[in-house]
């Protein structure tokens, strides 16, 4: 009887992990199924980037057509600052509309790594990782997976949160600690949607009228009515009711708050150009780098930087990152970084680090 007990026991333990295997391997296959089928789609929602102690949140506006064309909006919550992922037929681009400019990439982007924002990516993650793991809510799903983020490896594995039709609403990329680094919320997705001609072209984020005029338009601008009431000499009115100029001159250094071990501040220099300043830090020692800053200038037609690289995200702002260098622009400053020792997850985190400086010295004006 004893014998026969273990044996029934036995069964059903065997019942119960076979189909919960069944059960796991169908429900991948059903999300897989459902999503890969979305080639074309408008998604709107949020997405919170944590970098060390600072958050950051956009509003993310997608557009994507044939898992072909790509348009990714994103404008940044506090600054209302908004920057573009473009890919069409020419490539694939980063693209600032208020000071027209663009980082022009000959890159395979997105399919080369994981992107939290992108169904089809989502799908590939899954696809790849033969240890996904699926777990039942009280409305629907949730799905773990490894990622791919060459240029991040603090990025390991991302839970998918659906509905019980496999429809996805919240996506949490996480570190080996379970710290979540990157939040998409879902408000609002269309699986029919209706682009317009245009609406994938570079030319339509062209902003035509610019608000900021170059230096030397700025020069020796006065105030008329204030000179009309001036009673002193000409020179001491002039000097009273001069218009403050809108100036390209670099007022704050920013500095990295993360600098490698053995490696520090050996020379900084300031160069003169013809839209203001130029100053490079250079840093010696272990692991030699040198920071690049200047006041970002607005251009007049759009304005493309060829890199050969691919898009980076850098908390409040998207950059451009390379095999030795990383490119960005925040707080109306342009960023260069680059190193020849330095690898790709390292130049990040000084970058970072010059990020959360920068939001720093900004917050404090």
């Amino acid at each position: 009887m004893i014998f026969i007990k273990r044996v029934v026991l036995l069964l059903i333990g065997i019942l119960l992990i076979t189909g919960c295997g069944v059960n796991k391997s169908d429900t991948l296959k059903s999300f897989k199924d459902y999503n890969a089928k979305k080639e074309s789609y408008e998604l709107i929602g949020t997405m919170k980037i944590i970098s060390n102690e600072d958050e950051f949140t956009y509003d993310i506006n997608i557009g994507v057509e044939n898992n072909k064309h790509y348009k990714v909006s994103l404008t940044n919550n506090i600054n209302n600052h908004e920057q573009v992922i473009l890919k069409n037929d020419e490539g694939v681009y980063v693209v600032t509309p208020e000071l027209n400019k663009s980082f022009k990439f000959m890159s395979e982007w997105p399919n080369n790594s994981s992107q939290a924002y992108l169904i089809e990516t989502l799908v590939n993650d899954v696809n790849k990782d033969a240890n996904a793991s699926v777990k039942d809510t009280e409305n629907g799903y949730e799905i773990t997976s490894k990622v791919n983020y060459p240029n991040n490896q603090k990025l390991d594995h991302e839970v998918i949160t659906t509905d019980k039709d496999f429809n996805i609403k919240r996506v949490e990329v996480k570190d080996v600690d379970e710290n979540a680094i990157i939040v998409v919320d879902v408000n609002k997705l269309n699986y029919k949607p209706s682009f317009s001609n245009s609406y994938f072209e570079l030319d339509a984020l062209v902003k035509e009228e610019s608000t900021t005029k170059k230096p030397e338009e700025d020069k020796n601008k006065y105030d008329e009515e204030c000179l009309a009431s001036c009673t002193d000499t000409e020179k001491n009115c002039k000097n009273t009711c001069m218009i403050e100029s809108t100036s390209n001159i670099l007022e704050d250094i920013i500095y990295p708050l993360y600098v490698p071990t053995d490696t520090y501040l050996s020379s900084k220099d300031t160069v003169s150009t013809d839209n203001g300043n130029r100053v490079i830090l250079t840093f010696s020692g272990v692991d030699p780098f040198i920071l690049v800053e200047e006041v970002s200038n607005e251009y007049d037609e759009m304005n493309i930087i060829p890199v050969n690289g691919e898009p980076l995200f850098l908390g409040s702002t998207i950059g451009a990152i390379s095999e030795n260098s990383i490119y960005w622009t925040s707080n109306g400053v342009d960023y260069y970084l680059t190193s020849k020792t330095l690898d790709a997850s390292e130049m990040l985190t000084i970058a970072e680090s010059v990020q959360n400086s920068s939001n720093l010295v900004a917050g404090l004006k």
